[in-house]
């Protein structure tokens, strides 16, 4: 009955382990339903060695290639197999959940923005940044609605929170464009417990979602301290210090503080005449930050 050869075995349980975790982590809806099917069929028929498609067909790959495998051949498949699994699954994990505060602290931002400036009564920035959060937020929402990284699979309330605060955003449109802007801020204030009560109970802190907001302003700075561009440096230092400053306000410890002292030391190098220095000190500026986020990110 048999019509799959070693190969074609192996192959297909690596294809059907990457379907699964493509399922698991990454798919919603029917793709989500069409990757389980498909990784369900590649692992029983790996298993079985046979292909009721190749039987149809009348192809057999059992004459083909190796017929049999030693122990040592045996054994370093089955570690990679594990490897696929276990790699798989917690870079996926990773990612998932890396990708999910990416796309919050976009859409936060022009939300902070939004409650900064209806505080300063400034409606016409305030209109753009509305103008602009309300789309963001509406993209946010439906994916995560449909979607859910693994950190938040069990979360049965998220998609009833992000529904409140589109609610809460779409309420103040008129207060924003004509009405009374400090009455608009206060109302926009109620989004942020929402927020925080959705990264509580899924066990991620505010000090995670600051830490990625920092990282890409960093990566900007090191980049340039890199080349030695001291003016580029010094232009991006204002917008990093800021993203540092609401890291610090979550937490400020020994090893934030090291955070700060390294980038601060990146921006004294540009201000001098040792250029020459400012790669070491964007190394330890990115080392500094690498400790915190592998522990507390």
């Amino acid at each position: 009955m048999k019509n799959i050869n070693l190969i074609d075995q192996f192959f297909r349980l690596v294809l059907g382990m990457v379907s699964m975790e493509l399922a698991v982590f990454w798919l919603a809806g029917l793709w989500q339903f069409a990757a389980y099917a498909a990784g369900a069929l590649l692992i029983l028929t790996a298993l079985i060695r046979f292909c009721p498609l190749y039987r149809i067909a009348g192809v057999s790959t059992c004459g083909v290639g190796v017929q049999s495998w030693g122990i040592g051949i045996k054994t370093a498949g089955a570690i990679l197999l594990l490897a696929v699994l276990a790699g798989g699954s917690y870079t996926s994990m990773v990612l998932t959940r890396k990708a999910f505060m990416e796309e919050f602290n976009a859409m936060n931002h022009l939300y902070k923005q939004t409650l900064f400036l209806t505080a300063k009564n400034e409606r016409e920035k305030s209109i753009a940044n509305y103008d602009q959060l309300l789309p963001a937020y509406k993209v946010f929402q439906e994916k995560y609605t449909r979607y859910r990284p693994m950190a938040f699979v069990g979360d049965q309330q998220l998609a009833l929170d992000l529904s409140s605060v589109a609610l809460m955003l779409t309420s103040v449109d008129a207060l924003i464009r004509t009405g009374d802007l400090l009455q608009a801020h206060l109302a926009l204030e109620h989004v942020r417990p929402v927020f925080q009560d959705i990264f509580k109970r899924n066990g991620i802190s505010l000090l995670s979602v600051s830490l990625v907001d920092f990282h890409d302003a960093m990566e900007l700075v090191i980049d340039a301290a890199n080349s030695q561009d001291a003016l580029k440096v010094i232009a991006l230092y204002p917008q990093v210090s800021d993203k540092l400053k609401a890291v610090e306000e979550q937490a400020n410890d020994t090893e934030i503080q090291a955070i700060r002292k390294n980038l601060d030391e990146v921006l004294a190098k540009a201000n001098s005449t040792a250029h020459d220095k400012m790669p070491s000190a964007a190394e330890a500026l990115k080392s500094s930050f690498i400790k915190v986020y592998l522990k507390r990110g």
